[in-house]
């Protein structure tokens, strides 16, 4: 049992009212609760929870904007829990608030065996119904995120808002801890966020100076505040206003800072508040008490530390509920009220109404397509498949609100600008304005990824996935690796965002192998709910970005090539938007089954062109196929994958100048990358690493006579240039 002396039990009330409970109560429910639940399931982080009830308090009940009746209010303050091993704060807080996908026992369900329907995840997972605006669990993640949230609420604002009309003035808060404050993306952000005086943004900082290893002095004793400053944040410390004896100061203190924090125009805000993780338990401040159970008799003397009975569990007295009973009628009061100002708005100014409303809505703009070129309004001469990108991002940027484009300092080598673009900025520095739809990421790529999730996120997507905010990024294929975390959280959370990642091969050319992908493509095709498309010339272009735009909800990732490729004869939208397809068949014209099929993707398709030209020379019967995207042939019917790809008659080889990893679902054998790269020109580095149109044919020719008589099985996987030597 614990080592103090038993305390009556009793349930502490508001001098006030004595059917409130009081602030002492309102903090002790909460932080019980916490380590209550944690122990029942022996798994979870109570320590934050417990340390940071304040803040919870203080955030949701007093400081926040929303309606727990209507989860997707347009206006709505949005909280993102950045730190969010701390969820069990978030849930029990949107449960007391009056959510109504929250209750006692959803919170409960918080590691249970109880898992496969619960919304009480171990990490926040998007579900804006239900008051959880974005995925979030890596840490850092959610600062960058809550920066995209904050540059789509400040462009909409300006886009929209009208003198009188404050439409959109809602504020982003960001939760966040030690851990995030540390990572690289989080830092990332706060450059960008303080850069761009996004005074719409509070970042609340629950400093506890405790990681799963102890304490942060081993890694981490900088001036966080002098920092912020430095990056151009307003800066609140709030202290440590954890009173044992007087909670009502405690959250006051802390909404205090918060509501001064709301008010602050120029500049982000940051407030720090220290804490103490675990509060009320014999391992608060300790590493113990940050990802772990606390143990039955340590549970039992907090709750005797807080006067209440050390045997019941998940107690939640009824006047805690009413201490929070007022929020709900609050916030339906203040949409109400924007409601009627909306009202108004839509009789002043009937255009912007209607096109605010279609972009909350999730609907693109009617017959969009029809801005996208023709096939024969397409260049025919060569060129690179970043710059028939860029046709398409010209077409739609100008006259497509939606549109949301940047680049992490590649804006000219990505080809995502267009004639007459405004950039977002600081109105203050001259460079652009709120409403510029052309972001400058700097070289921040991890950031720029993550800041387009919560741009993504800002507005809820339409029952066939589409948005009305579509958050374009680019990059050089390379360096979508410093992005891929973010990527994944994309996928993870079905969020439509549009990576153009260009320089895709050995076609960077002299900028060598640091520049040049190999490996990549393999984990980005692994990502479920991401497709990485290639396309092969601009007629693909088009199919991947329409695809990307209208197609089933996620990430796209589009890789394009430096150097110039052809407009392919038998190309079709059509058929890239089913992954793969037959381009054509030699000799032309012939009815004979082909004896192999190649398979090209990007740049390598004109390739493989030419290589089954030079078979079907030879007598060997050759068909072309463009796979531009795996992810959506692997969707396509059997009978089609059959059709195209018909490996039980037919020998396979994939061309693609990168590694073979992948390829062995598809091909019986492929002519692919075995080392990294090197510098040259793009031209004699194909030939060097065995992608001339002579060798390939040779290799391809050699392989389909050695496998006349003895066709492959399973486990037969060849790479053809694995014994080549680079020369």
């Amino acid at each position: 049992m614990p080592d103090v002396a038993p305390l009556p039990v009793q349930e502490l009330r508001s001098d006030d009212n004595p059917k409130i409970a009081s602030e002492s109560l309102v903090l002790a429910t909460i932080r019980v609760l916490a380590a209550d639940i944690v122990q029942a399931y022996k798994g979870g982080h109570a320590g934050t929870p417990m340390g940071a009830a304040a803040i919870g308090v203080a955030l949701f009940r007093d400081v926040m904007r929303f309606n727990p009746r209507n989860p997707l209010w347009l206006n709505r303050d949005r909280f993102i829990l950045s730190a969010g091993h701390a969820c069990l704060l978030q849930y029990i807080n949107l449960m007391l608030v009056g959510y109504e996908a929250w209750t006692l026992d959803e919170v409960k369900r918080y590691h249970s065996r109880d898992f496969k329907t619960s919304k009480a995840a171990g990490h926040p997972e998007i579900e804006q119904e239900a008051g959880i605006e974005v995925t979030t669990g890596p840490l850092g993640q959610g600062i960058a995120n809550a920066v995209g949230l904050a540059i789509a609420n400040k462009q909409l604002a300006a886009q929209y808002n009208k003198p009188g009309f404050d439409i959109v003035d809602n504020k982003i808060w960001c939760f966040t801890g030690d851990g995030c404050i540390q990572e690289g993306v989080g830092q990332e952000a706060i450059s960008v966020a303080g850069h761009l005086a996004l005074d719409n943004l509070i970042l609340v900082y629950d400093c506890n100076k405790i990681t799963v290893d102890g304490t942060i002095n081993n890694c981490f004793t900088e001036d966080v505040p002098l920092r912020f400053k430095a990056a151009g944040w307003n800066v609140i410390d709030a202290g440590r206003p954890e009173l044992e004896s007087e909670a009502a100061k405690e959250i006051s203190s802390i909404a205090d800072a918060l509501q001064a924090a709301r008010q602050h125009t120029g500049a982000p805000t940051l407030v720090m508040v220290r804490t103490t993780i675990g509060f009320g338990s014999r391992k608060q401040d300790t590493g113990p008490a940050h990802g772990q159970a606390l143990g039955d008799e340590e549970v039992a003397y907090v709750k005797q530390k807080f006067r209440l009975d050390p045997e019941a569990k998940f107690v939640l007295p009824e006047s805690v509920k009413r201490a929070f009973a007022h929020v709900a009628p609050r916030g339906a009061a203040a949409e109400e009220q924007w409601n009627g100002l909306l009202a108004e708005y839509t009789k002043a100014f009937p255009d912007e109404a209607k096109e605010l409303e279609r972009r909350v809505k999730g609907h693109l703009p009617a017959g969009w397509q029809s801005l996208l070129p023709s096939r024969d309004q397409l260049p025919t001469a060569p060129q690179p498949t970043r710059k028939s990108s860029g046709i398409v991002v010209e077409a739609l940027a100008s006259r497509f609100p939606d549109f949301v484009a940047g680049s992490a300092d590649l804006l000219e080598s990505t080809f995502v600008s267009w004639k007459g673009m405004v950039e977002f900025q600081n109105p203050e520095t001259g460079l652009g304005n709120f409403g510029g739809r052309q972001i400058r990421y700097g070289i921040r790529e991890h950031s720029m990824a993550a800041i387009a999730n919560g741009l993504a996120a800002y507005l809820p997507q339409s029952p066939e996935g589409t948005s009305g905010i579509i958050p374009v990024i680019s990059t050089f294929f390379m360096f979508t690796l410093y992005a891929a975390p973010a990527l994944r959280m994309a996928a993870l959370q079905k969020l439509r965002t549009i990576t153009v990642a260009t320089h895709d091969s050995l076609g960077i050319g002299e900028d060598g192998p640091t520049h040049q992908p190999i490996a990549l493509a393999s984990f980005f095709r692994a990502l479920p709910g991401l497709r990485l498309w290639r396309p092969a010339d601009a007629e693909e272009v088009m199919a991947a970005w329409q695809f990307a735009i209208e197609g089933e909800a996620g990430p796209s990732v589009l890789c394009f090539s430096r150097q110039p490729v052809p407009l392919l004869d038998g190309s079709t939208r059509a058929g890239a938007t089913k992954g793969a397809y037959t381009l054509a068949t030699y000799p032309a014209g012939s009815s004979s089954e082909p004896k192999v099929v190649l398979i090209g993707t990007g740049s390598e398709v004109a390739l493989a062109v030419s290589v089954a030209k030079r078979l079907a020379a030879s007598g060997v019967a050759t068909s072309v196929v463009s796979m531009p995207c795996m992810e959506l042939f692997d969707k396509q019917p059997s009978s089609y994958k059959r059709d195209v790809l018909p490996s039980h008659k037919a020998l396979v080889v994939a061309i693609e100048a990168w590694s073979s990893f992948g390829w062995a679902r598809y091909a019986h054998a492929s002519v692919s990358m075995h080392s990294f790269g090197h510098s040259g020109p793009q031209a004699d580095l194909f030939k060097m690493f065995g992608f001339g149109e002579e060798n390939v044919a040779k290799v391809v020719g050699e392989y389909v006579q050695r496998r006349e008589n003895a066709f492959p099985g399973v486990g037969d996987f060849e790479e053809l240039l694995i014994n080549h030597v680079a020369h």
